[in-house]
């Protein structure tokens, strides 16, 4: 069995500014780079073969500080990307709430099948491992939602530097 120990990255500038963030890269903010160490000091006596992250930024800087006290290395995959959001990325949310969506969304489809295929990269790449993976809230609900066989919306939020379990067989 593989274990899947699920992260959302820590809080960053725009995640405080309540920007869409997207596939942009993104800055932790102090306190997300708190979050990420206090992670790193609960999970310091966890036994961990593999990091993985997103490669994008936010999620980066998150899984070096985990990684750190295990003393290995981050392996970057953009199947962990956060969603993307197209017109919408960049925008103040509050501001998006009334308006038509833009065709250059990622669609749930390709999200959830970009999902599914991080689920099937960790587990062919890393058979019987535990590999803590850093993402983003959007990815990270269409991983445990496909892994569960559910819909997106029955999987609760993250919140950011949240471990989520996920076994897979």
């Amino acid at each position: 069995m593989t274990r899947l120990l699920l992260v959302r990255h820590g809080e960053t500038v725009d995640n405080v500014n309540q920007i869409m963030q997207g596939q942009t890269q993104g800055e932790l903010t102090q306190k997300g780079v708190l979050q990420a160490e206090e992670l790193a000091q609960q999970m310091r006596d966890e036994q961990i073969d593999v990091f993985v992250s997103s490669d994008l930024k936010r999620s980066i800087d998150t899984c070096r500080i985990i990684a750190q006290s295990h003393g290995l290395p981050v392996v970057q995959t953009p199947l962990l990307r956060e969603r993307d959001w197209g017109g919408f990325t960049g925008r103040f949310i509050p501001d998006l709430k009334d308006e038509t969506w833009p065709d250059d969304i990622e669609s749930i489809t390709d999200l959830r099948a970009r999902a599914k295929a991080f689920l099937d990269f960790i587990s062919e790449q890393y058979p019987g491992k535990t590999v803590l993976a850093v993402g983003h809230g959007i990815i990270n609900k269409a991983i445990q939602a496909v892994h569960l066989g559910k819909e997106m919306r029955e999987i609760p939020r993250m919140t950011n530097a949240e471990v989520r379990e996920v076994k897979l067989l």
